[in-house]
């Protein structure tokens, strides 16, 4: 199903932002420590590998692998902190393949991006509300906080398609990835069916 050239790109993506992971886990571990209020602010980074590989290459389950792959990284890096890299990974991957499953991944036109982004990083942020223990806040610092969830993976969601549009320009992807619009016009529909009604 999926080709080595395929896995080696998202490998490569994973990597690279697994690193990325590193450095964010720890700053992480700070603001959550010292104002959990704007910890939605860097929870954004986790989305970069899914949306630099669903941007790049317009595939089913990429999100999944390269999150996964950048999990591991920042794992291997840092093990005190496996499970939270893991579950990372795999809850923003699984989230971010969803709005694209619905079209059967057909559609990737970049306001999906956006709004999946600002929606999963609401629910992601309701997770970590509970954990955190935010209700304990006052109503002001509880919508700062949501605020933030839903802007911060928005922000990465744009870098994210920044660095897959760079990528994009050296051609690594090319005859790997898929058209941004792959549905079937009314037109296209339309001759299909008269096809159809013809054979039959």
């Amino acid at each position: 199903m999926f080709s080595t050239r395929l896995l080696m790109t998202c490998a490569a993506i994973g990597v690279g932002s697994g690193i990325v992971f590193t450095v964010a886990g720890f700053i992480n571990g700070i603001v959550a420590a010292a104002a959990p209020i704007v910890y939605g602010l860097s929870i954004g980074v986790y989305f970069l590998p899914g949306v630099i590989a669903q941007s790049l290459l317009r595939l089913p389950g990429v999100a999944l692998i390269t999150s996964l792959i950048a999990g591991l990284v920042g794992s291997a890096v840092n093990p005190a902190f496996i499970m939270r890299y893991l579950a990372a990974g795999l809850a923003i991957g699984l989230l971010q393949e969803v709005p694209f499953a619905i079209s059967r991944y057909r559609y990737w036109k970049p306001w999906v991006f956006y709004v999946a982004a600002a929606v999963m990083g609401v629910i992601f942020g309701g997770g970590v509300f509970i954990g955190v223990g935010m209700e304990h806040f006052a109503g002001w610092a509880n919508i700062v906080y949501f605020g933030l969830f839903a802007v911060s993976p928005v922000l990465f969601t744009w870098l994210g398609r920044v660095i897959a549009a760079g990528i994009n320009k050296t051609g690594v992807a090319r005859g790997v990835q898929r058209d941004v619009d792959r549905r079937e016009s009314r037109h296209t529909r339309h001759r299909h069916s008269v096809r159809s009604m013809t054979a039959a």
